[in-house]
């Protein structure tokens, strides 16, 4: 039988990756292997997700998003604050901060300036937003939201089928249309794109837009599960999602990503944080869980591309 190649294997290893840990929780728990123990294990699987599909597009033109976090506490806020009794404000509020998110892609490519640091910049922005929005914990879930959120669909739990879907749309936009080839080559080669007559200025704008959407729908659905939110709720999802991003096999330069694989990073890093929760395991170790995780496999990945690159050699 033919031993799969080292670039087999890498595009493997995140699904891998989160199988062994799966097999793992099912072995010390096997209760957690029914409808109710999945349903516990990816609760938060949804709007990490979407972070990190959020991510994944800035990273596909070569940037990097240090606001995600905040941003999406921001959305929570509004969603939180406005969306159950003033739904068109919400709505037009969000709209707004998606504009903002275009803009800051056009100056960030016009000027050419660090993303990381305007993007850390703006975390400051989101982050007094949020504040001003909501100074203490509070607000509260639509009831349209939460029924969708907390909705128990056949055979598999809401976050599995979510996630599936958001696997779905994330891989058919950047893989499928035009749209996301472009973006792609913009990360990879933009000298070449602009050749082609496309602007790379307004592909990195809409880039940027499509981001604040994603990362929009994250603070909704967190929203949607946690019935209230706060300035800092989804602080942790900037490093989160840039894991993810990696996780899957994505790639800081070249415009190499893999819609697919951002989502199965999402799920892993979901499951081991979910998985010491299970087990009433102090927060402090899920950020360690979470990082050995990411180093393994970055490990594992050096080692299929330097084997990669050994089976290209003559």
């Amino acid at each position: 039988m033919k031993t799969p190649s080292a670039s087999t294997l890498r595009l493997m290893l995140p699904a891998v990756s989160l199988a062994i840990l799966l097999a793992a929780i099912f072995y010390m728990q096997p209760r957690a292997m029914s409808y109710t123990g999945l349903n516990l294990l990816f609760n938060l699987a949804v709007p990490i997700a979407l972070a990190t599909i959020a991510q994944m597009l800035i990273i596909a033109v070569n940037d990097l998003d240090l606001s995600i976090g905040t941003f999406v506490s921001f959305a929570a806020c509004v969603t939180a604050v406005y969306m159950p009794t003033a739904p068109l404000t919400a709505i037009a509020i969000l709209a707004a901060a998606i504009a903002v998110y275009a803009a800051l892609g056009m100056i960030i490519h016009v000027r050419d300036l660090p993303s990381i640091v305007v993007t850390l910049g703006m975390s400051f922005v989101w982050g007094g937003l949020a504040v001003i929005i909501l100074p203490a914990p509070g607000g509260e879930a639509p009831a349209w939201l939460r029924a969708m959120m907390i909705s128990k669909p056949p055979l598999l739990p809401m976050a599995i089928v979510a996630s599936l879907l958001i696997a779905l749309v994330a891989h058919l936009l950047v893989m499928r249309t035009t749209f996301g080839v472009l973006m792609r080559g913009v990360g990879g080669n933009a000298r070449s794109v602009a050749r082609a007559g496309w602007s790379v200025l307004w592909i990195k704008g809409a880039t940027y837009a499509a981001a604040g959407f994603f990362a929009i729908l994250s603070g909704i659905a967190l929203v949607g599960l946690t019935t209230s939110a706060d300035a800092n709720i989804a602080l942790r999802y900037t490093l989160l999602s840039i894991a993810g991003v990696i996780l899957g096999g994505g790639e800081f330069v070249g415009g190499r990503v893999s819609p697919v694989g951002a989502v199965i990073g999402a799920l892993t890093l979901t499951l081991a944080g979910s998985f010491l929760s299970f087990l009433r395991i102090s927060p402090d170790w899920q950020i360690g869980a979470q990082g050995a995780i990411l180093i393994i496999v970055l490990g594992l990945r050096l080692v299929l591309n330097r084997r990669s690159q050994e089976e290209k050699q003559p």
